[in-house]
């Protein structure tokens, strides 16, 4: 959806004009028959709140629309703007409207507050109609462009820095969204090489035979099933002090989860295309600070590949040999992304250096069981890491809840014939997958591992997105940036 910021209405006056309300403050110049009926539909300017009707001016009939932004110091208040500009695409998008004229005078709006306005309409009106070829055209969207009018000073570039943050999150949606058929190791990469270009990112891949050579036997052993060559790929973003150690994010990005042999059951595997959200975040994350210019060293890893279980896939039981060195008995191929993970991790490490380093995954249904749809799990080597990761979610609304890790869990991963297992018992199953993890991170690095199974795709709308993929994980990195790498 396109913005533009204009001195002073459009020429050819606008159909659709909007206005931001805070809680129980109607504007004094509202047309009086409107002001009745906003206050007779019980419209009180709560955040998310809508009223729309029409007006004759000028000879002309008018549509204007009132959305809500609560209370004016409420300490969520960037939070109910960016749910006051979803509403309004929302009621809007295929209304058969094609502008919207956001009008500003009088409303106080600071330049950081109008942008967390737009960003929200923005973000809401994402959709992806790429292979919908029946829609009617009450069900086509509509709403094209956002024109502002009496922005205050400074709004453009505020604006510039959240709309490359906008950027980055509908591309993550786009990865998440793609079909397994479309989406995979190679056009992963060629997806990122096509929208990177020109950026200042530097793109590193990695094919089979140099992850052969480096040792990359855990990586490898769940891509051996598939017809799809795996792909290890680097986005470098060098925005920050000359020789200063960057910070690393690496994604799990397994394009389709079968199981592999371990099989998962029929119903819901067409979920399993979205097994990449945690990738998806990183190249959105990436995409994004490199839109608007980080000040910062950065480094994003994103392991490719599909897991599938035709004669030549790894059996349970079989015993592997990871870029570090460490061997894993496969107890269960349905427990692959912490294999993926492990050869990322050692690879970044010994590539990059990095001073910090947090990785993002769908790793385990257990998430979802302990902490639903409304957190993304954080397990940290390191406490002030997890509080500012938990800092920047809380910030953004990418939620994390930390959960512990803890020597006595190590007992539950250890094998019998090799260095460890890959899967543990049932119980503490998303602990035991960041001990495995953890067992790849070298002495004296600073790691993070969210496990966000449970937030990348949502099956129902939500302030900001629509039913499908929601972007997860582009704000929790760009605020977590901007927090402890720019301040």
């Amino acid at each position: 959806m396109k913005v533009q910021f204009l001195a002073a209405p459009p020429a050819s006056a606008p159909r659709l004009v909007a206005h931001i309300v805070d809680q129980d403050s109607l504007p004094k110049s509202l047309d009086p028959v409107l002001a009745e009926g906003a206050r007779a539909s019980r419209f009180a300017g709560k955040a998310g709140q809508v009223f729309d009707g029409f007006i004759a001016h000028d000879g002309r009939i008018i549509r204007v629309a009132l959305a809500g932004a609560g209370e004016k110091d409420a300490k969520d208040r960037t939070a109910a703007l960016e749910r006051a500009g979803a509403a309004l695409t929302a009621r809007f998008l295929t209304s058969g409207e094609t502008a919207l004229t956001l009008v500003l005078d009088g409303s106080g709006l600071s330049a950081e507050e109008l942008a967390a306005v737009l960003l929200g309409a923005r973000l809401r009106g994402w959709r992806y109609d790429a292979y919908r070829t029946k829609l009617s055209d009450e069900q086509k969207a509509s709403l094209q462009r956002i024109d502002v009018v009496g922005a205050p000073k400074g709004s453009e570039a505020v604006w510039s820095r959240e709309a490359a943050l906008a950027d980055g999150i509908e591309f993550t949606r786009e990865l998440v969204t793609e079909p397994a058929n479309i989406i995979y190791p190679e056009t992963f990469v060629e997806r990122c090489e096509k929208r990177m270009v020109g950026m200042g990112i530097e793109l590193t891949v990695l094919d089979e035979e140099q992850m052969r050579d480096l040792g990359m036997g855990a990586l490898l052993g769940v891509a051996q099933g598939s017809a799809k060559p795996p792909r290890l790929l680097a986005l470098t973003w060098n925005g920050g002090e000359d020789g200063a150690r960057p910070v690393a994010f690496v994604g799990k990005g397994v394009t389709f989860d079968s199981g592999g042999i371990s099989i998962k059951p029929a119903a819901g595997m067409e979920d399993m295309k979205w097994d990449m959200g945690g990738a998806a975040a990183v190249a959105g994350a990436m995409l994004a600070l490199a839109g608007r210019k980080a000040k910062a060293n950065l480094v994003g890893v994103c392991g490719l590949v599909e897991n599938m279980p035709d004669a030549n896939a790894q059996r349970p039981g079989d015993v592997v040999t990871s870029m570090s060195g460490q061997t894993i008995e496969v107890i269960n191929t349905d427990a692959e992304g912490r294999l993926v993970l492990c050869d990322a991790l050692t690879w970044v490490q010994r590539e990059h250096n990095p001073a910090t380093v947090v990785d993002l995954a769908t790793l385990t249904g257990a998430m979802i069981v302990a902490l639903g749809h409304e957190h993304g799990g954080v397990f940290a080597n390191d406490d002030a890491l997890a509080e500012k990761l938990v800092a920047a979610g809380l910030a953004t609304g990418d939620k994390l809840w930390r959960l512990p890790l803890a020597s006595a869990y190590d007992k539950l991963i250890d094998s019998p014939i090799a260095d460890m297992k890959n899967v543990g018992p049932r119980p503490a199953g998303s602990i035991t997958a960041a001990q495995f993890l953890q067992r790849f991170i070298d002495k004296g690095t600073a790691w993070a591992h969210c496990d966000i199974a449970g937030m990348v795709w949502a099956d129902k709308p939500g302030t900001t997105w629509d039913k499908g993929a929601t972007g997860y994980g582009v704000r929790l990195i760009d605020r977590f940036v901007r927090d402890t790498c720019e301040a």
